[in-house]
């Protein structure tokens, strides 16, 4: 399975879609849907995407490429299975789900994988190529169990393992997602005017959904921001060495989640430690400052979230016997 790779700009993508007259638009979507093109039919949901999604071209390049696998795996699917992707049967977008299930899939990762092929339909209907809804109504079970047990933080213990083993850049990336809570693409995204290390405040320009935040530095991030300042801004002696392919304005070198991840990995396994990804550290930071300030709504909006409800389920959790100082006199 090839992942659909994100190339420009969502409006240049699109006009393969929408510079055609309106006729020959649905000529080409019932072809690609009658065929089961799966390149044909993620180039059609990104095209919507970008004129009727909800983001339109804003939409993010992780979003795109989430919904890219997501059709083309609905896609492959169908043609496994001989669905009529124009004229799905009344049990097959339900029979998609419960294949997915019964395969060990978990139900958050089947819910991301109905949206993409949701969103498929949308645009087919957008393309005027049929009128068909099949995921209106299906059923993915929700999991009882929460995020944060299934995919706990990073331990105290292994984040100061894998702080001593990194190098500046390393070091400094895993205080940001740690302690400032960062989200990946959001660390990536910093230049360095967002830094202001004397008032130890991040300014978050691209969070999820296109928020924007100030977060608050840790007085270790302070000093690993410093440290980090001194070597790789601008007039640094590592800021120009051969090896930068990002703009001089922004703070890391790397120029994707893979490369960062390949640094923080080597970091880990030099810590004998396991990496779990990047949002382990998320969850550290909203645990941490949770059981310090016990106030939900203070923490959600240190790490950037809409709800507090996405904080209490999967990225903060109290001690199981939080109250026990409260409770003592009773």
């Amino acid at each position: 399975m090839t992942l659909e790779v994100y190339r420009g700009d969502l409006l240049s993508r699109s006009r393969e879609w929408t510079g055609l007259h309106d006729d020959e638009l649905r000529r080409r979507a019932v072809r690609a849907a009658a065929e089961k093109d799966a390149p044909q039919l993620v180039s059609l949901t990104v095209a919507y995407l970008a004129h009727g999604g909800g983001s339109g071209v804003l939409t993010s390049p992780r979003t795109v490429e989430a919904y890219a696998l997501g059709v083309r795996q609905y896609t492959e699917y169908a043609a496994d299975q001989a669905v009529g992707v124009l004229r799905p049967g009344r049990h097959d977008a339900q029979g998609y789900v419960n294949a997915m299930l019964a395969a060990g899939r978990q139900p958050a990762g089947v819910g991301l994988k109905v949206a993409a092929a949701s969103c498929l339909y949308r645009a087919l209907r957008w393309a005027g190529a049929c009128e068909a809804d099949p995921f209106k109504d299906v059923r993915v079970p929700r999991d009882p169990t929460s995020g944060i047990v299934k995919r706990p933080p990073y331990s105290e213990d292994e984040l100061a393992d894998v702080i001593d083993c990194a190098d500046v850049q390393a070091r400094f990336l895993l205080f940001l997602t740690a302690h400032a809570g960062l989200r990946i693409s959001e660390a990536l995204a910093l230049d360095w005017a967002d830094l202001d290390e004397v008032a130890r405040r991040i300014n978050v320009r691209s969070g999820k959904g296109r928020k924007g935040r100030i977060v608050a530095m840790s007085s270790s991030l302070g000093r690993a921001c410093r440290q980090y300042r001194a070597l790789y801004a601008p007039g640094g002696p590592e800021h120009m060495d051969g090896k930068r392919t990002t703009p001089a304005e922004r703070v890391f070198r790397y120029a994707s989640v893979m490369t960062a991840r390949y640094h923080i990995e080597k970091a880990f396994r030099k810590a004998g430690a396991t990496f779990r990804g990047f949002h382990p550290g998320r969850k550290y930071a909203g645990t941490r400052l949770l059981r310090q300030i016990k106030d939900f709504g203070r923490v959600a909006a240190h790490l950037g979230h809409a709800s507090v409800d996405t904080t209490r389920k999967g990225y903060a959790q109290l001690a199981a016997d939080d109250l026990k100082d409260d409770l003592t006199g009773w």
